[in-house]
């Protein structure tokens, strides 16, 4: 047996979230077991926990979708060479998967591990997945970036911080938008080479202004529909938009005419139903970029399982600066 923690009705954190013991999974034909460090816990994961939408894809639900630990079990199909790696993960309670990451152990498909460098520590490396995936994806949807210059709004986020420093990484010049001081600082240590305060600026008039008047080439975007206004002022003609969230706004009306006579393409994203190829590419590179030690892997709060409530309440206040993380051998 493990322990776990686990929701079998959606609702507020303290109410539904149950910490307790679940048989310890065994790894199928093409999985690896890891005995897990840490959890990284997601704004998605509070969503789906909270309800009503989306609803619960199983009657239970262990919480939480990235992690990191060490491989101690391997199934029939994969490399004994996997057992004792250090590895971080994602997408663990999602695509058919019940069980999550806030737990002793997890068993999941081998394509959703990567190797963890020993200068990484396993609360970092939680909090990889679903935030390094998904800049990793909105940052190079549109094609390379090497020097292009880009906008990353929220840039002090747990996805924007890692927008910054992979567009960084790959050669980009990057414009970032932030909305308080030590904010700005965070950007700016990310590797931003622009900063803009988007609560006491006009951001598409610091951009064009920044840009020589011509905007940037591509912008991930953290709320595409609160942000469409400035947004659409800052991408130049033949530019693109990458939407990984749109709370301001779900059902925002698009310049549709705008858009179409300046070619600007939008690229509106959700990690689970991305391209297995570009999801691997995400892999490799992130392993490359961490590898370098030039990298800032936030992590903003730590909690020991039995206070997984506590972890969600945190994320769901909304100022975390980087992840926070549940130390699922506490």
């Amino acid at each position: 047996m493990m322990r776990a923690v686990w929701y079998d009705r959606q609702g507020p954190a303290s109410d539904v979230l149950v910490c307790g013991e679940l048989p310890t999974p065994e790894p199928g034909s093409y999985e690896v077991r890891v005995k897990l460090e840490a959890a990284g816990v997601n704004p998605s994961d509070t969503y789906r926990r909270r309800g009503p939408t989306p609803a619960m894809e199983y009657p239970r639900v262990v919480t939480a979708s990235d992690g990191a630990g060490v491989v101690d079990h391997v199934g029939t199909m994969v490399p004994q060479s996997w057992v004792g790696r250090r590895v971080w993960l994602y997408n663990g309670q999602r695509n058919g998967r019940w069980m999550g990451t806030a737990a002793e152990y997890i068993a999941l498909n081998a394509d959703l591990v990567t190797p963890l460098p020993e200068n990484v520590s396993f609360a970092e490396g939680a909090t990889l997945g679903v935030p390094g995936m998904t800049a990793h994806y909105c940052v190079f949807v549109a094609g390379p970036v090497q020097g292009r210059t880009l906008l990353v709004t929220g840039a002090a986020g747990a996805v924007g911080h890692y927008a910054v420093q992979l567009a960084k990484w790959a050669g980009a010049t990057v414009i970032a938008t932030v909305s308080s001081d030590a904010k700005a600082q965070r950007a700016r240590a990310g590797g931003a080479d622009h900063v803009v305060n988007y609560r006491s600026e006009d951001v598409a008039a610091r951009v064009r202004d920044i840009t020589g008047g011509e905007g940037v080439d591509h912008v991930v975007d953290v709320d595409f529909g609160g942000n469409l206004a400035a947004t659409t002022r800052c991408v130049r003609a033949n530019g693109s938009i990458a939407i990984y969230a749109s709370n301001g706004d779900r059902t925002p009306r698009l310049p549709v005419g705008d858009l179409m006579q300046r070619n600007v393409a939008l690229y509106p994203m959700s990690l689970p139903g991305t391209r297995p190829a570009a999801r691997k590419r995400a892999q490799t590179d992130i392993a490359g970029w961490i590898a370098g030690g030039q990298r800032m892997l936030s992590v903003a709060a730590r909690f020991p399982l039995y206070q997984a409530a506590a972890a969600h309440e945190a994320v769901e206040r909304g100022d975390k600066v980087g992840t926070v993380v549940i130390e699922c051998t506490r």
